[in-house]
């Protein structure tokens, strides 16, 4: 099994359930005490959204390549960053590495195209949102339609990802504002909801288990890494 190298931190909160996720998927397909082999390097993340706030980009950029570097000299043949907002970011990674990147978005896409759908919802950060990196992505290379809230629910996800879910905080009431933005964009046409921010899980209950479709993309980008990971022994 190959080596998966994990950019993490931000938030921590999402970055533990990418290495339960990989190891479950490995316990369950070996058996056993089989788990992954794995490189985790955790950003602070209070570091890294104050260069999200301060549109320090470029900075940001060069530490994750750094760091991206960094895994890979200890052995890392697979690279992740396991946040969807940072693959603004990702074309620094992939030009550093001389391994496997894995894009979030594509792995995502592949899920949607075969449900069959072609018109998503889009929700993670107002950055995912509102920027082309992760929108264009979708559409030029993979011919997705792409839909966003309207400004006010955009600035409520906004808010809940980074005052209540980055920080573990999961209310009553967030869940219910959550499930209404998710109607309003089933409404406008989606066939599909992409949780494009590895928090935002954390807000879905059962009852939100139907069409249009709630996709998790920090589960389906772990369940990629996995199969490539395994890809040469299975």
């Amino acid at each position: 099994m190959k080596t998966i190298g994990i950019l993490g931190g931000m938030s921590w909160e999402s970055t533990k359930e990418y290495y339960r996720l990989i190891n479950e998927l490995t316990r369950d397909h070996f058996g056993g005490l089989k788990s992954a082999k794995m490189i985790v390097y955790s950003f602070d993340f209070e570091e890294i959204a104050r260069m999200q706030t301060e549109a320090r980009w470029e900075e940001a950029g060069e530490l994750l390549a750094k760091t991206a570097i960094d895994l890979e000299h200890a052995g890392a043949e697979i690279m992740l960053i396991a946040t969807n907002t940072m693959h603004k970011l990702a074309d620094y990674v992939e030009r550093a590495i001389s391994g496997r990147f894995l894009h979030i978005a594509d792995a995502t896409a592949d899920k949607v195209k075969e449900l069959g759908v072609n018109t998503v919802g889009l929700l993670g950060t107002r950055y995912t949102m509102q920027q082309d990196f992760y929108r264009q992505r979708l559409e030029s290379k993979h011919g997705l339609t792409v839909l966003t809230p309207d400004s006010q629910a955009m600035d409520r996800v906004n808010e809940l990802i980074f005052a209540e879910l980055c920080q573990g905080v999961v209310k009553d009431s967030s869940v219910f504002e959550f499930k209404e933005i998710i109607a309003a964009l089933g409404e406008d046409g989606a066939g599909a909801l992409l949780l494009a921010c590895t928090e935002l899980p954390m807000l879905v209950r059962q009852d939100l288990q139907n069409k249009p479709y709630i996709l998790d993309t920090m589960q389906l980008h772990a369940e990629a890494a996995f199969k490539l990971a395994i890809a040469e022994i299975s």
